[in-house]
């Protein structure tokens, strides 16, 4: 199989979607990997690296339209869409909830398109999203922390406190991988933390976990909103397989947070969680709501871009070598967590979650041809 890595494209995206190790080993497997010139470099990775892995350096053009398999990690932006061409796969993480235009643009294309995060394994778990999800789990309160400092519009909050001085305050909804990575940053600095969920067992784990040193909150409209108020540094967490993220946090109660307190929605590449949240960019990534600074970047994990591409590859690759060793209808017909990863297929959206979003009907995947 011919199998492609465009170089990134978004704002100060320096991950890529396959590092030489990886293209080394579906070489091996007798696939023809393509790599765009330079799509490595900034995440540490030489073009001298993929040739000695016995990749091809290839321009933008081919490494979009030549392959059948078409690996990244974000979603296609700009003119990108129109480099696809019928029969292609798209492997990425997608979130076509929150993109509609994307969405129609991928049908239109008439492309299969699999999303790293609605891929599933036997335990219903999503481990194509885990990786990314520690590693903005674990930036969300370092940022927080950062956005804090009066010079950048923050309070002039230390989140740890000092002897004879309160500590500061975040409030997380949601306790999956993004939450319970935010909570160990959080509580690691010193901060006071409040953690919502819905799943009390979960809440229980986490309580004796951290020994009662956690505030552990059921998700009811009473405890977020006084946990909000209190809260120096909100976090948003949430997510729902393919779907849209719910709307937790009105614009009125964040609008009535202290003066100077921060809001980081991990969630925003799902629509968000926080009503005020919209996406922003590496370049410009604040923004603020009243007197509440906002952070919205939904490619957090990209300011680490060494980090993220040896964890993403690391996930990803069995999936890739198995895309091309068995064809990928092969491969997503035996295999129902990587079918629950298929968004669009040529032309019909297999996702409830999208389908919802785009107000169009849903195609079962064993039911197309």
């Amino acid at each position: 199989m011919k199998i492609g890595i465009p170089k990134e494209s978004k704002d100060r995206e320096y991950r890529v979607g396959m590092v030489p190790d990886g293209a080394s080993a579906l070489v091996r497997a007798g696939h023809n990997v393509m790599v765009e010139r330079g799509a490595g470099s900034g995440s540490g990775f030489r073009d001298e690296d993929y040739v000695g892995a016995g990749a091809r350096i290839v321009e933008r053009d081919e490494a979009w339209s030549s392959p059948d398999l078409v690996v990244k990690v974000k979603e296609p932006v700009g003119d990108e869409p129109g480099l696809l061409h019928p029969g292609q796969t798209l492997f990425t993480y997608l979130h076509l909830a929150a993109a509609p235009e994307l969405a129609h643009s991928l049908l239109d294309a008439e492309v299969c398109g699999i999303a790293y995060e609605t891929v599933q394994d036997t335990r219903g778990r999503f481990p194509l999203l885990a990786p990314m999800s520690e590693v903005a789990g674990r930036l969300a309160p370092q940022i927080g922390a950062q956005l804090l400092l009066k010079d950048q519009g923050g309070k002039g909050l230390l989140l740890g406190g000092v002897p004879g001085v309160m500590r500061g305050r975040v409030t997380i909804l949601g306790a999956g991988i993004v939450g319970t990575n935010a909570l160990r940053i959080a509580h690691a600095l010193g901060a006071e933390v409040d953690l919502i969920d819905i799943d009390l067992a979960r809440l229980s784990e986490i309580e004796e976990q951290y020994r009662g040193t956690v505030n552990t909150l059921s998700s009811n409209p009473g405890n977020i909103e006084r946990s909000v108020l209190g809260s120096d540094l909100l976090i948003g967490a949430v997510y729902l397989r393919g779907r849209l993220a719910p709307r937790l946090v009105s614009e009125d109660l964040v609008r009535s947070m202290q003066a100077g307190s921060v809001v980081v929605d991990v969630a925003v590449d799902q629509g968000g969680c926080i009503e005020t949240i919209h996406a922003t960019t590496h370049s410009n990534p604040t923004y603020m709501v009243g007197d509440i600074v906002h952070y919205g970047v939904a490619n957090m994990p990209g300011a680490v871009p060494r980090t993220s591409t040896l964890a993403l590859t690391n996930a990803t690759l069995p999936y890739v070598v198995r895309l091309a060793n068995e064809g990928v209808q092969a491969a997503v017909q035996d295999d129902r967590g990587l079918a629950n990863g298929v968004s669009v297929w040529r032309g019909n959206v297999v996702c409830e979650g999208v389908a919802e979003s785009l107000d169009v009907p849903v195609v079962k995947l064993s039911l197309i041809p």
